[in-house]
């Protein structure tokens, strides 16, 4: 087991795991607010070291790296335990763990989250997708109630609108079949980005929905106009991105494990449908104060999916201070006590805040222990990666750290 491990790098002063590079892992003791435990840095997990599945490959907002959940969910459970995310982001945890045959809980107050992870557990056949894709009526002359002429071309706004009456006919009528809800989450995700991949003209990445107004002001800086964009072709091109890297063994691994999913839309402090002691393994990481916003950053998916984007922020916690977030962490963390199985373990992923002034980990660590957990370790991996990115003007080719901080914890 990881504990095991991490006595190993004690002991032997080296490194012990294939995954970690041959550059010696830090050890060093520490004490957070009386709690004594041990700090653990390395690259312990990369791209380098194993391509992630594309299944993945779903644009998300301060998303994790699949690498990340496999680390743990390989050395800290079995095959049938139970897998759970309370923040479930695009569903990276719980489509690894489907991925490694374990059970899957996954939970986010964000009804987007079910949306982009529910239907990839049921991986479509591409030609029996590609006819029913052309079954579905579109009316180019359709147009939104909003004006969305900045993003779209007209004849790429009537198919998207086509696409959303279609798919919320469906949902409002509980009678969405597996190709809808793919077909709904390819569209979703394909809303908005920067390649000729998406419906829109040359916008942020997809993680990022701009304002209409600022999207007017890209326009006019980069003397672009929406050109036309087939929405069934894109669907199709980004399902055969998405399902490359699937193998049959996978595919019918992901459908058995989707057999007993759980999928909810939930506070993460109040999860009751999960029973008492029954979850091995949490892999999460959840909201850093307000650095993201969900909601701003997602209202053109909303209005895709039918969803009140004010209602969803009404719903999700905005934390402005780190009081803020400490309290609503702490009855997150009561919350993960209670449904995790004797001998079961979390490991919480978080950053830093405020220009790096802040590690979230340090403030961790004492929620967990007074929850009744035992602190295992700090793991920070750590990544170099040098950014080559020059978006809007700016240029950022400079070397840097992409850097979790993940504190595990023991029930």
């Amino acid at each position: 087991m990881f504990i095991e491990y991490l006595k190993g790098f004690e002991t032997e002063n080296k490194n012990i795991l294939k995954e970690v590079n041959t550059s010696k892992t830090s050890i060093e003791k520490v004490n957070i607010d009386n709690i004594e435990i041990t700090r653990y840095t390395n690259e312990f997990w990369t791209s380098k070291q194993r391509q992630a599945n594309s299944i993945h490959e779903i644009s998300y907002r301060a998303c994790f790296k699949p690498q990340l959940p496999r680390f743990f969910i390989n050395r800290l459970t079995k095959e049938g335990d139970f897998i759970y995310d309370p923040f479930l982001g695009r569903g990276t945890t719980i489509i690894e763990a489907g991925l490694l045959n374990r059970k899957v809980i996954g939970n986010d107050i964000n009804p987007l989250s079910i949306i982009l992870s529910e239907p990839r557990f049921l991986i479509p056949d591409y030609n029996e997708l590609k006819e029913y894709l052309q079954s579905i009526p579109v009316y180019k002359n359709l147009r939104a109630e909003i004006d969305l002429s900045m993003f779209y071309h007209k004849d790429t706004e009537g198919e998207i609108v086509s696409l959303k009456n279609y798919l919320l006919e469906k949902s409002y009528s509980d009678s969405l079949n597996k190709l809808d809800k793919w077909i709904r989450m390819i569209s979703t995700n394909r809303l908005t980005g920067h390649s000729k991949g998406f419906f829109s003209v040359y916008t942020m990445p997809p993680n990022q929905a701009v304002s209409s107004e600022r999207q007017i002001r890209i326009n006019k800086k980069y003397n672009q106009r929406p050109d036309y964009r087939n929405v069934k072709e894109i669907i199709l091109s980004k399902t055969k991105s998405l399902i490359k890297d699937i193998t049959p063994l996978e595919k019918i691994r992901l459908a058995d494990v989707y057999k007993t999913a759980v999928f909810l839309n939930s506070d993460a402090r109040l999860t009751k449908i999960i029973p008492d002691n029954f979850v091995q393994l949490t892999v999460t990481s959840p909201p850093f104060l307000d650095v993201v916003q969900y909601a701003q950053d997602n209202w053109l998916r909303c209005w895709f999916n039918g969803i009140n984007v004010n209602e969803i922020e009404k719903r999700i916690t905005i934390s402005k201070t780190l009081e803020h977030w400490i309290t609503i962490m702490q009855d997150v963390f009561y919350e993960l006590f209670r449904i995790t199985k004797k001998d079961g373990y979390v490991a919480f992923e978080v950053g830093e805040v405020k220009n790096g002034k802040v590690n979230l980990d340090e403030h961790i660590l004492p929620l967990g222990v007074r929850a009744g957990f035992s602190a295992i370790a700090i793991i920070i991996n750590e990544q170099p990666f040098t950014k080559t990115a020059n978006i809007w003007g700016i240029n950022n080719n400079r070397k840097g750290t992409n850097t979790n901080r993940i504190v595990l914890f023991k029930k």
